[in-house]
C-alpha cells in the first residue's frame, strides 16, 4: 500500500545562480546554474530538467526543456549545470531534480519565480566562493 512506502525528504541540495565572471569582467548577459550537493557522500543518476514559463512583455513566454544527466555528482560538490540568460530573469525558472542516494529515488522541484534574481537576494554560496541566489 501506498502508507508502506518510504517517503524520505530532499536535504542538503540546492540550486544556485549566480553572475558569470570571466578574468574579473562580469557578463551581463549570461550567469551559471549550478547543483550544489551539500552531502557528506555523493549522488547518483542525477536528472535534471530545466524550464522557463511566464509572460514577457505582456506575452506568454516558454523556453525550450534542457535535460541534464550525471552519473554521480560528489560530496559537497557544485556542478556547472548550464548557462541562463538575464532577459529569462523576468519569467519564472523551474529545475527539477531526481537522484539516488542511499538506496531510494528523491525528487524536487526548485521554482526561482519572476523577479527573484537580483542581487538583493544574493546569499554566500557553498564550494563556490561566489554570491548568488540559491534554494535549498
Amino acid at each position: 500500500m501506498k502508507k508502506d512506502i518510504p517517503q524520505y525528504k530532499v536535504a542538503d541540495l540546492a540550486i544556485a545562480i549566480t553572475p558569470r565572471i570571466d578574468n574579473g569582467i562580469k557578463d551581463d548577459d549570461l550567469w551559471d546554474v549550478f547543483v550544489i550537493n551539500m552531502k557528506d557522500a555523493p549522488i547518483e543518476n542525477v536528472l535534471v530538467n530545466s524550464k522557463g514559463y511566464g509572460e514577457l512583455e505582456g506575452e506568454p513566454m516558454r523556453t525550450t526543456i534542457l535535460r541534464h544527466f550525471f552519473n554521480e555528482i560528489g560530496p559537497q560538490t557544485a556542478m556547472l549545470l548550464e548557462p541562463i540568460q538575464t532577459k529569462l530573469f523576468d519569467i519564472a525558472n523551474e529545475f527539477w531534480i531526481s537522484f539516488s542516494f542511499g538506496g531510494y529515488m528523491y525528487d524536487k522541484k526548485y521554482v526561482f519565480v519572476r523577479g527573484s534574481i537580483t542581487e538583493d537576494n544574493f546569499t554566500a554560496i557553498p564550494f563556490l566562493e561566489k554570491r548568488g541566489v540559491m534554494i535549498k
